[in-house]
C-alpha cells in the first residue's frame, strides 16, 4: 500500500485522536465497572497508537498478530519500545481475546486496574517516539 505524506499524516492524526479517545472510554467502563469493556478499550486504545507508529514508518498490518509482530520486528527488537511494553502489548491483546471469546472466562476488577498506568505508559511511549 502506497500513501502520499498527506494521507499517511491524516490517518496517524486520526489514529492518535482515536487513542485518547478509546482510552476515555475505557476509564468510563472501569468507572462504570464493564471490566470486559474496559479491558477491551485498553487493548483498542494502545492498538490505534501501535497502528499510528507502523503507519508513520511505512508499515502496513493487515491483523492484530501483524501490529504485534511488525511492533516487535522493528521497535522492540531494535530496542526502540521496552521488551516489556511489548510483552504488556501482548498481554493485553490476549486479555482482550479472552474477553471477546471465551465464554468461561469473567474479566474481573483486579485483571483490569492493573493495566490502566502500563497502558497509558504505551500509548506515551509510542506517541513520543512518533513525535520525534
Amino acid at each position: 500500500m502506497t500513501l502520499s505524506v498527506e494521507e499517511r499524516n491524516a490517518i496517524l492524526f486520526h489514529r492518535v485522536q482515536k487513542t485518547k479517545d478509546t482510552l476515555h472510554e475505557a476509564k468510563g467502563n472501569i468507572e462504570l465497572g464493564f471490566w470486559t469493556t474496559a479491558a477491551n478499550r485498553l487493548y483498542y486504545a494502545c492498538y490505534y497508537m501501535a497502528g499510528a507508529l507502523l503507519i508513520k514508518n511505512g508499515y502496513f498490518a493487515h491483523t492484530h498478530s501483524g501490529v504485534i509482530r511488525l511492533l516487535g520486528q522493528h521497535f522492540i527488537s531494535e530496542g526502540i519500545i521496552s521488551k516489556e511494553l511489548g510483552k504488556f502489548y501482548s498481554q493485553l491483546f490476549e486479555l482482550r481475546q479472552t474477553g471477546d471469546y471465551d465464554d468461561w472466562r469473567i474479566i474481573e476488577e483486579s485483571d483490569v486496574q492493573v493495566l490502566v498506568k502500563p497502558a497509558e505508559d504505551f500509548i506515551k511511549t509510542v506517541e513520543e517516539i512518533i513525535l520525534s
